[in-house]
């Protein structure tokens, strides 16, 4: 199951799922707010979020499944499963902070939010993109990704980064037994390795994998190599009982 980021959609996994072995089965929702998914009012916080996974989860009978959680959906990951660890088969993180609240970064990520109006400016969401990544996008993925940010209203970017910055760490992560992974790219001008190390240390299975030469977003900087890493770490998963 991969979930994206605020501001993306399902199609942010498109050259990644494009990558995968035909003989996993990959499901990528657009969250709420996103995409051409429902825009309610309200809903936006990491356990709003984990809920919407859950009633999807049920929805499709699907009693156990390896999470992947782009950036700041790795909060709704952690909430489910603090709450639902039995229904964990794995968990990936790419590119995902282990904490924003308190960072010197935090009031500069609020404020932008708080600052943002409709219609969305797409230069600017442009140089956001381009800033996530420490290689060139195909320029058509890149104009897909900006069309994809326009999307989602500024009431729902505002709403989502003040959830991350508000809403405490879920605790019981420790009980989350299943194998996770914690992707970070040593180019990422967001993360700082300490912080991924933090949120590896934060489960009692848990990797952490560096991709060389790779910006925040992973998956898009080199989906090939992190298809590969998926797929073997899908396979270590599937073997444990």
């Amino acid at each position: 199951m991969l979930l994206h980021a605020v501001g993306d959609s399902w199609r942010s996994f498109e050259p990644l799922m494009a990558r995968l072995p035909q003989t996993l089965h990959v499901l990528a929702p657009s969250q709420r707010g996103h995409g051409t998914a429902g825009r309610p009012a309200q809903g936006y916080r990491p356990a709003d979020l984990a809920a919407d996974l859950a009633a999807f989860l049920d929805e499709l009978g699907i009693e156990r499944a390896l999470l992947v959680g782009a950036s700041s959906a790795g909060f709704t990951l952690r909430r489910f499963a603090a709450a639902q660890p039995a229904r964990v088969g794995g968990l990936v993180f790419l590119g995902s902070p282990g904490q924003l609240a308190g960072r010197p970064a935090a009031a500069a990520i609020r404020d932008w939010a708080d600052g943002l109006t409709d219609p969305l400016d797409p230069q600017e969401l442009r140089g956001l993109v381009d800033s996530l990544v420490s290689r060139p996008l195909p320029p058509r993925f890149a104009e897909l990704m900006v069309r994809e940010s326009l999307r989602v209203s500024a009431a729902v970017w505002r709403e989502t980064v003040h959830g991350l910055l508000d809403e405490p760490p879920p605790g019981g992560l420790e009980h989350v037994t299943a194998p996770v992974l914690v992707v970070w790219g040593d180019q990422d001008r967001v993360l700082p390795r300490s912080d991924q190390e933090r949120l590896a240390a934060a489960f009692p299975h848990a990797t952490l994998l560096v991709h060389e030469g790779s910006g925040h977003v992973v998956h898009w900087d080199d989906p090939a190599r992190t298809a590969t890493d998926l797929a073997a770490f899908a396979a270590t998963c599937a073997t444990r009982p």
